[in-house]
């Protein structure tokens, strides 16, 4: 299942929970991290495992459960408390490596036989470039790492602070300075080498909805297949983004059409424009991709 939109809720707050079931995302992120204070921790877990038992239907929204990084007390609570309510999947934030990753499969793994799931069924969403030292790993996920992990984000925020910087953006231009675009192509490479779906950085100005669809479609282009939202208006704007549009997905089918009316042929002409293996790929990926989001609807 593509998942076009990611939208996090603060797995503390009631009023939110609620709203979040008829909010447009493709996938709610229960967040126990950043959006709960110390204190509220075991309140959040026990809303956010009620909830997610609450709402075992999720054929047009998955929920996922953000815990806490690995390295503190808090992330293996967060697990043995919501793994009753069998999240769709984890999202686990300040990765080191794939070493990370694969601790997680393993804690799944004896969860789920404890809660009588499916081995393998809770899937793995890795916020990779939150630390200084995930920017020079990214190789072992190369050399192995659990199939549980469909999907692979970056994070420009916490990365900033871990590199103890006071901005991420360069104030010229308002882009992004090279660290983080570095960590923004890594994720991207990585992700499609591995088969796993990369997903877009937040897009932090929530208010500016012109410049979030701007954001999604820059992301698009790149390669990106969704994007996390941090309020509940980005959710429609991502998805449009990220939804190929009608002309998208008439080209795609005339360029398929023109190989497929000469079998074994490696170029075609189209419109007066040369045509090779590559278009053809992209072609289908975009069918592909129309498929599977009509289907979720």
């Amino acid at each position: 299942m593509i998942i076009r939109s990611w939208l996090f809720v603060p797995g503390d707050s009631e009023r939110k929970l609620e709203k979040g079931r008829g909010n447009a995302a493709d996938a709610l992120i229960l967040d126990l991290e950043d959006s709960v204070s110390d204190d509220r921790q075991e309140i959040a877990r026990e809303m956010v495992r009620d909830y997610l038992k609450a709402n075992p239907e999720r054929g047009r929204q998955q929920l996922w459960v953000r815990i806490n990084p690995l390295d503190t007390k808090l992330s293996l609570p967060d697990l043995a408390a919501v793994m009753p309510g069998a999240p769709d999947g984890i999202v686990l934030p300040k990765v080191y490596s794939a070493a990370d990753v694969n601790t997680l499969d393993n804690y799944l793994d004896a969860l789920e036989t404890r809660e009588g799931l499916e081995l393998g069924s809770t899937k793995i969403l890795c916020v990779a470039t939150e630390t200084a030292a995930s920017l020079l790993t990214f190789h072992t996920y190369l050399e192995g790492v659990s199939d549980r992990l469909v999907a692979m984000t970056w994070g420009g925020e916490d990365l900033a602070a871990a590199l103890g910087a006071s901005d991420n953006r360069n104030p010229t231009t308002g882009e992004y300075d090279d660290p983080y675009l570095m960590a923004k192509s890594l994720c991207l490479t990585t992700s499609r080498a591995i088969e796993a779906q990369p997903v877009g950085v937040v897009y932090v100005d929530f208010r500016d909805l012109e410049g979030l669809e701007t954001d999604c479609l820059r992301d698009r282009r790149a390669g990106f297949i969704g994007k996390i939202a941090i309020h509940p208006a980005q959710s429609e704007v991502i998805n449009r983004a990220f939804t190929p549009s009608e002309d998208e997905v008439a080209h795609a089918r005339r360029i398929v059409e023109v190989f497929e009316q000469s079998p074994g042929v490696g170029v075609a002409s189209l419109d007066g424009k040369m045509l090779d293996m590559p278009h053809l790929k992209q072609a289908r990926n975009v069918l592909a991709m129309a498929a599977q989001i009509e289907a979720m609807q």
